[in-house]
């Protein structure tokens, strides 16, 4: 039996003799620190962890040796070592197993890999009693500094990586305008120097890369979705163009059509530009125009319930196999009629014209030019923006029109359909939300506020939510009153996500200093917004204390905020772990303070002083910013009862010449001035005694 995969439970159950579980330590920490041919990718945070792992090799080796009896406490540590050590072994040999180029995609988010596990292995070292283990000096040195640097560890993104990435991204993304342009390809030379800086010099290595890409993209076809298979046969198109053209040399004896070989293709099943003397590839296929299933360019685009668009025999392909859902968004379809997208269709039309592309094409000719041409998806994606081609921006157009439209005159279960696609697509983008508001979504968004239909106001307070994150339809959504309806649905809404979306709403639109008067003014918004603070999921608390926070900007709106009982609820979160919005709740009572009903109801909590010195103590920064905000205004404004209790208190004077010492700039200018304020009522008190 292999050692490395004995599970750790069985030694945690007593089934396992300490010393088999010691050597299957032993055994895998061998296993990571002999590890040849380390990637060119992740390089630090891999030798960084190897050398860890050679340290904690050290001290099994030693306990190993002593072979005496381990302290029962010991085995619990030692069983969540093995635990976390096995995870970094196969952390480190996907990294090498992995593609490098889709590994260089995913920089951040396997470096964040790397930093659970330094953390957990810290963790784990918290309950290691090395006093009570029979090993020498040396090692235990070894193992504590381990222990500390654990502790301290920070994600760390190698910034040369991120720089080759970078330069990747700008290099495919200027090949879109340079094949508009027909002036070729991507630069050969620098992408060469990319890929060789990650490792892949020879033919051989492409090959390799290659294959990981394509076993890499079967694995992700599953759950990955689309978007993310779509992103890795661009990079197989790179990798393959660039094989073909930096190795052709070995490949070909005299250069040919064959040398713009990609992915398998020849030159038969191939778009070309006649009208070049040199045959140049066309420009490459817009992403709206490519079927969604196929990838292909789309040749007869049809609409289907749901509002997305699919080639005609894709989509039916789909459907005649027995699905009935939409492939893109996977909602149900309500009916299975194909609409033909006339509009996309002429605009299909008039882009084929322009770049001299055949209409009509066999699909494996099709789906050949789209995976040459999908670099330029791969460097949108990595970037996050919409495509600024007048196609694109048409494209999205259509799609909010037609949307619109069954919100208009739709049945309620189209409409249903319609404005969860919505809600959808102005959560992509800026443009979007432009686009939307433009289609004339927002008055019909808001009468869909005051539907009996739970998930039709859900998706349009969520909807206007994601419109409002746009500035100026902010103004729209307040200009169409929209805000009526949303404090109905804040205060009654038919689920608590609608709810909590509509507080979450609320906080958007305040964000416009008018909007805080118009919103303040109606004498349900803020008592709503109280009683989410009372009644909500943790996350619908915070959205309701973000909301009030911002309103009580506008003075007049902190009395009604008082008035509605928010410091009791305020107070109340403080000590409420789970809601955890400590912080939320510090902010919003600051800002209370600003008016004198405020001040008086904070200063009637008996329990206020105690958690605020606590949270001197032990909160973040900008949580002891606003306790000694509070401790302060609640001091100056004839509070001699709280300096009493501040006095009282063996943890307050301790808890301020910390912040005094340690704390933002802020808090030790407020700090200092409590401290003095206090300082002054003792002398007083003194000078009264002696009197």
């Amino acid at each position: 039996m292999d050692v490395a995969l004995i599970p750790p439970m069985l030694v945690a159950s007593g089934f396992l003799p300490t010393g088999s579980f010691l050597e299957s330590l032993v055994h895998i920490c061998n296993e990571i620190c002999s590890m040849e041919n380390l990637p060119f990718l992740q390089v630090r945070n891999i030798s960084t962890m190897i050398r860890r792992i050679k340290l904690l090799s050290s001290l099994f080796e030693e306990i190993q040796e002593t072979n005496g009896p381990l302290p029962p406490s010991s085995i619990l540590c030692l069983t969540e070592l093995f635990s976390v050590i096995r995870r970094i072994k196969f952390l480190i040999q996907e990294c090498k197993d992995c593609s490098f180029l889709w590994g260089l995609m995913q920089m951040e988010l396997v470096s964040n890999q790397f930093y659970v596990l330094v953390k957990e292995l810290g963790r784990a070292l918290d309950i290691l009693p090395l006093s009570l283990l029979n090993i020498t000096a040396d090692i235990r040195e070894q193992i504590e500094l381990l222990h500390r640097q654990a502790k301290r560890a920070e994600l760390f993104i190698d910034l040369k990586e991120l720089s080759r990435r970078e330069e990747l991204l700008q290099l495919m993304g200027s090949n879109n305008e340079r094949n508009k342009k027909n002036k070729g390809f991507v630069d050969l030379g620098k992408v060469k120097d990319v890929l060789s800086s990650i490792g892949l010099r020879s033919s051989m290595d492409y090959e390799e890369e290659i294959s990981k890409l394509e076993a890499e993209a079967q694995k992700q076809a599953g759950s990955g979705g689309l978007i993310v298979v779509s992103n890795i046969n661009n990079l197989i198109s790179l990798v393959s163009y660039c094989k073909s053209m930096v190795f052709v040399d070995d490949d070909f004896e005299t250069p040919s059509r064959e040398d713009f070989k990609l992915l398998g293709s020849t030159p038969s099943n191939r778009y070309y530009d006649h009208s070049s003397s040199s045959q140049s590839l066309v420009a490459n296929i817009p992403d709206e125009f490519r079927c969604p299933i196929s990838l292909d360019l789309m040749k007869d685009p049809v609409i289907v319930a749901s509002g997305h668009t699919y080639d005609r025999n894709s989509i039916a392909q789909w459907i005649n196999s027995g699905h009935q859902t939409c492939p893109k968004s996977g909602q149900m379809l309500i009916h299975m009629a194909l609409i033909p997208n006339y509009a996309l269709k002429s605009l299909l039309h008039q882009w084929s014209e322009e770049n001299n592309v055949p209409e009509v094409s066999s699909p494996s000719s099709s789906s050949n030019l789209d995976r040459n041409n999908s670099k330029r998806d791969m460097c949108e994606n990595a970037v996050d923006h919409i495509s600024v081609v007048k196609a694109a921006v048409d494209a999205v157009k259509l799609t909010a029109e037609f949307l619109v439209g069954k919100l208009a005159t739709g049945s309620p279960d189209i409409q249903r359909q319609a404005v969860y696609e919505l809600r959808l697509l102005a959560k992509t983008g800026m443009d979007n939300r432009r686009i939307i508001a433009e289609a004339g979504a927002i008055p019909f968004l808001v009468t869909l506020l005051r539907s009996h239909e739970p998930r039709i106001q859900e998706n349009a307070v969520t909807a206007l939510l994601n419109l409002s994150i746009f500035n100026n339809n902010k103004i729209l959504i307040m200009a169409a009153g929209a805000i009526d309806d949303i404090i109905n649905v804040l205060e009654s809404g038919n689920t608590m996500e609608a709810r909590e979306n509509a507080a979450a709403a609320i906080f958007s639109l305040s964000m416009i200093d008018d909007c805080k008067v118009t919103i303040g003014k109606r004498p349900r918004a803020i008592p709503a917004l109280v009683g989410l603070l009372k009644e909500g999921t943790p996350a619908g608390k915070k959205d309701a204390a973000i909301a009030l926070f911002n309103l009580a900007v506008y003075n007049a709106n902190k009395v009604t905020l008082v008035v509605a009982g928010a410091v009791p609820l305020l107070v109340d979160l403080l000590m409420d772990d789970k809601a955890g919005i400590t912080d939320d709740a510090l902010a919003v009572l600051a800002q209370l303070l600003g008016c004198s009903e405020g001040l008086d109801e904070i200063g009637k909590s008996r329990v206020l002083v105690p958690i605020l010195i606590d949270l001197l103590r032990f909160g973040s920064p900008k949580g002891k910013e606003n306790a000694i905000t509070l401790l302060l205004g609640l001091c100056k404004d004839g509070g001699e009862e709280v300096a009493r209790r501040l006095l009282m208190n063996p943890r307050s004077i301790p808890s301020l010449q910390s912040l005094v010492a340690d704390g933002s700039l802020k808090a030790r200018r407020k700090a200092d001035a409590l401290l003095r304020l206090l300082n002054r009522c003792c002398f007083q008190s003194q000078n009264q005694m002696t009197v």
